[in-house]
């Protein structure tokens, strides 16, 4: 399990500059998948071999600078609850302003590393103005320049440093499936009806629960641990409707699980925030199932189904082999169904291939549909291996790696898919210099 580090601060002082600039080196590695950089407040960052979860809070406030207040509050205690460690941005060109005060009286309070960063520092005259913000009462400053990247390496030894030590709870070995989902999709009945009692209440009582909550189960014949966010909100503080409420709740469920569930509402469809979630879990290679839940409410002529799932597939693209249920936790329609699924698709992202049907199947297609040609140069593929990963990742070894473009990658890809099964899991494909 990585840290979770949030960003807060007020608008324009370069929370993005600065999030895109710590998630650049690795991120330009991981996500070799087009179409991922959908929504940019989430991402993963390396410092010194240790891993963390970078959230950028700004992205998700969007309004004029009266609404900003009040959400800048919620997003502040958010992340107060919810990350491991805090990074306060303020901007030395505006000094310190009652918006930067407000933020600050609530970080006081606070438990947790909290890193005052100061941007925009990119001579000395403006090092020299920064003194200013010992005022805040948050002791030592760091001031960097996100643009450039000056000072950055300072803030990411201290921040790796005053990270808690996660301990990696060794388990049996039980697939861990993530049941996920915008707030009030159904997450808590789904559960509700594979369980058969009532462990998670859904009540409205603020700090119901704490933690994402594991259960071992085991019924029709399957064993697995059940990893729930449903029952964790704090109504007391924070409300619903916040995207960047249930995105981060999801953040550490999906990193935890093998198998994501993601619940959504048959009425509101697959929406922006379900989207987020989605590709969350794809980014973090996780399997995924979706159940499309109250479907038992739905208007419904013969055709329903297919021009629904049709239409959720056209939002996925370009990973469009997830398997897609109609479920109702109400009246427990399909909720076996939604498990069996969930046990295939664990199944398809433990599977090894071996290397000699890898190269048998797929050597004679990519002799008939060779990589383009590239500056007429040629690409060969010569061999294939699955690498040893807990999540399939294939290596094509072959002379000119860099010629070989996405769309060939992903035709690659489609016939991994077609023909050895990989439905509900993202699957990498790497080209390697043989």
């Amino acid at each position: 399990m990585s840290n979770i580090v949030a960003i807060v601060g007020r608008p324009n002082v370069g929370k993005s500059t600065f999030f895109n600039r710590l998630i650049q080196r690795r991120e330009a590695i991981v996500d070799a998948v087009s179409g991922v950089t959908r929504d940019r407040h989430y991402g993963k960052s390396e410092w010194n071999g240790k891993e963390f979860s970078l959230i950028d809070t700004g992205g998700y406030v969007l309004g004029s600078d009266d609404v900003f207040e009040a959400e800048i509050d919620k997003q502040v205690e958010l992340a107060i609850d919810e990350a491991d460690a805090i990074i306060f941005m303020v901007d030395v060109e505006s000094g310190v302003t009652g918006m930067d005060e407000d933020v600050a009286k609530l970080l006081r309070k606070v438990n947790k590393p909290v890193f005052l960063v100061v941007n925009k520092v990119d001579n000395g005259k403006r090092a020299e103005d920064a003194v200013e913000f010992y005022a805040l009462g948050l002791g030592e400053y760091y001031t960097v320049a996100s643009i450039n990247g000056s000072g950055t390496g300072e803030l990411l030894d201290a921040l790796v440093e005053a990270l808690p030590e996660k301990e990696e709870v060794v388990e049996e070995d039980l697939p861990r499936f993530a049941v996920v989902g915008r707030p009030n999709a159904g997450k808590s009945s789904f559960i509700n009806a594979l369980i058969g009692k009532d462990r998670y209440i859904v009540t409205d009582i603020a700090g119901t629960t704490r933690d994402s909550i594991d259960t071992k189960y085991n019924r029709f014949g399957f064993e697995f641990n059940l990893v729930d966010t449903a029952g964790i909100r704090r109504k007391s503080k924070v409300k619903e409707d916040l995207e960047f409420y249930s995105v981060m709740r999801s953040v550490r469920a999906i990193e935890h699980s093998d198998v994501c569930l993601l619940v959504l509402d048959a009425n509101r469809g697959f929406d922006g925030q379900v989207q987020n979630i989605f590709w969350l879990a794809e980014r973090n290679r996780k399997g995924i199932v979706v159940l499309v839940n109250k479907w038992d409410l739905v208007e419904k002529d013969h055709k329903s189904v297919k021009e629904y799932e049709k239409a959720i597939k056209k939002q996925m693209e370009p990973f469009t082999d997830v398997p897609i249920i109609f479920i109702s936790a109400l009246t427990k329609q399909r909720i076996f169904k939604a498990i069996e699924t969930a046990v295939e698709v664990y199944k398809n992202r433990t599977k090894k291939i071996k290397t000699s049907e890898l190269n048998d199947v797929l050597l004679p297609i990519i002799e008939n549909y060779p990589p383009p040609a590239y500056k007429a140069k040629f690409v060969k593929i010569k061999y294939i291996m699955q690498l040893p990963t807990p999540q399939p990742q294939f290596a094509f070894f072959c002379n000119l790696p860099q010629y070989v473009k996405e769309p060939y990658k992903r035709f690659l890809e489609n016939k991994l898919r077609e023909h050895f099964g990989f439905t509900g899991v993202p699957i990498s494909v790497y080209m390697r210099k043989k």
